[in-house]
């Protein structure tokens, strides 16, 4: 595809996928509301710093975004100077988390222009959107997915449609997000546990990555930025709480009970309050340590032996 992409959103996912398109060759129109965004872009010959999201879809065919919240989304689109008010773009793909009943409400005003949309909401983090291997879910028109595959294909490796209707990929991605929380809660409470009884914190991972305890904060987040106590994985707390909340909301919408999410929301929600909505999410672990009176840190030497 040789047309014009727009860019809106370059925050810590945004500002690497925009690079990857830039770095395959795409001319990129470009627009955050932080100017220190955009510098990082301004001696890139194939970037077009925009003044306004209106001005992005006035210059781009095709329009990615990539979010924070569902109340950005709707001012980016349907807000003064937003994307409706810039021009005749054909395509507006959304990467964001913003839950499936935002993501339709802004489908339906675009499609009303005869803009297609796709939902594409991205899972990864900042290491999977930096290497390109996001996993990317989309709904939406199959044709528009298909059309569009060598673009996503820049951004991401694991690439699923998961429906024709806007707002079923942010559903797939609401119970995604939402495992992916209580897994790092349960895996900061047991690290404690563990570490509170002397255990060491890798050897605990060691045994638990090749266990039926593994999941995605044992085998990445712990080992990646909680031992080494740089709580540095790239993914806020506040954001983490506001995609368990759209998870609950969506789950209280069509009436279906999630026990365990009622906890999982508080304790999100004590975190963002606690340590603050920029903290890390691997700083949840803090939140048990306190408690416990221990570290979950490096220590010196391994007294272990594994059996082969």
């Amino acid at each position: 595809m040789t047309e014009k992409l727009g860019f809106v959103g370059l925050g810590n996912m945004g500002h690497h996928m925009a690079r990857r398109l830039l770095e395959a060759g795409h001319n990129v129109v470009l627009f955050d509301v932080r100017s220190e965004a955009l510098d990082a872009f301004r001696d890139n010959p194939n970037a077009t710093i925009a003044s306004s999201c209106a001005e992005v879809s006035k210059l781009a065919k095709t329009v990615l975004v990539s979010l924070p919240s569902p109340q950005v989304v709707k001012a980016v689109v349907l807000g003064e100077n937003g994307l409706l008010t810039g021009g005749a773009f054909d395509t507006y793909i959304d990467l964001s988390t913003t839950g499936p009943q935002v993501a339709a409400e802004v489908a339906a005003k675009l499609s009303e222009l005869g803009v297609d949309c796709l939902d594409a909401p991205v899972s990864g983090g900042v290491p999977g959107a930096a290497a390109g291997t996001l996993s990317i879910m989309v709904s939406g028109s199959k044709q528009g997915y298909e059309d569009h595959l060598p673009i996503l294909q820049v951004i991401g490796k694991k690439l699923f449609y998961v429906g024709p209707s806007v707002g079923q990929a942010q559903t797939m991605k609401l119970a995604n997000n939402y495992l992916s929380a209580v897994a790092l809660a349960a895996t900061s409470e047991a690290m404690v546990l563990g570490v509170k009884a002397g255990l060491d914190p890798n050897v605990m991972l060691d045994v638990l990555n090749v266990s039926s305890g593994r999941n995605s904060a044992t085998l990445d987040k712990f080992p990646a930025a909680v031992v080494n106590r740089k709580f540095d994985y790239g993914f806020k707390s506040g954001l983490m709480y506001k995609d368990v909340a759209l998870c609950l909301q969506e789950a209280d919408r069509m009436g279906v009970t999630m026990l365990v999410g009622g906890n999982m929301k508080e304790l999100w929600k004590m975190t963002k309050e606690k340590l603050g909505a920029d903290s890390d999410t691997t700083e949840i672990v803090r939140i048990f340590e306190e408690l416990a009176s221990v570290e979950v840190r490096e220590q010196d030497q391994k007294e272990y032996s594994e059996v082969r």
